[in-house]
């Protein structure tokens, strides 16, 4: 499938904003590849998809994630909805025709992120964070140190999501935890 093909197909199981925030995080993944030498085309095609499983209900995402056979840890289980990464990662593969691994786990980490990040992973997981649509308290800033110091932005990233998850209340995934020091120990080497 082509990229106006998937967007086409998005259209219909998206919701206007939501295919909106897609695009924009296209865009912005695509801009964060160039400046920091990752293929475009893959960055666009993962942030045009990240979200892919995102209008899915929440026992959809588990009977989902069951048929892919993907391990459902308790925090996913009480917040079925961080399962949108993973269940669509399985979703660009099978429904849309990407079939490139690093595709793959760009959109399955692009929610709570991990260890050992590659760069499309970090590109996709801040793309999500910055693209235009996106207003909240430090955005700007955050935007101007995507494109300076990517990893120390990713940090940022994980830093503002971690205040926002906490600011509702919710559990905090693992990954988020893992990913944010496994990034913290690597930049203050």
């Amino acid at each position: 499938m082509d990229y106006n093909q998937i967007i086409d197909k998005l259209s219909v199981v998206l919701s206007t904003k939501r295919l909106q925030h897609s695009l924009g995080v296209s865009q912005s993944a695509a801009q964060l590849a160039d400046r920091f030498g990752e293929n475009v085309e893959k960055a666009k095609f993962a942030g045009v998809l990240h979200d892919c499983a995102r209008g899915l209900a929440s026992s959809t995402l588990l009977q989902k994630a069951a048929s892919f056979a993907i391990v459902v840890n308790d925090v996913e289980r009480c917040q079925p909805t961080l399962l949108h990464a993973p269940v669509g990662a399985y979703l660009a593969k099978n429904e849309y025709g990407v079939d490139d691994p690093q595709i793959f786990r760009a959109i399955m980490l692009h929610t709570t992120g991990g260890r050992d990040m590659t760069v499309l992973d970090k590109i996709i997981y801040l793309a999500d964070c910055i693209e235009p649509s996106r207003d909240f308290p430090g955005i700007d800033k955050l935007r101007s140190l995507a494109f300076a110091d990517l990893d120390k932005a990713v940090l940022a990233a994980f830093d503002q999501s971690l205040h926002y998850v906490i600011g509702l209340g919710l559990l905090i995934h693992p990954a988020t935890v893992e990913g944010r020091n496994d990034l913290l120990q690597k930049i203050n080497k």
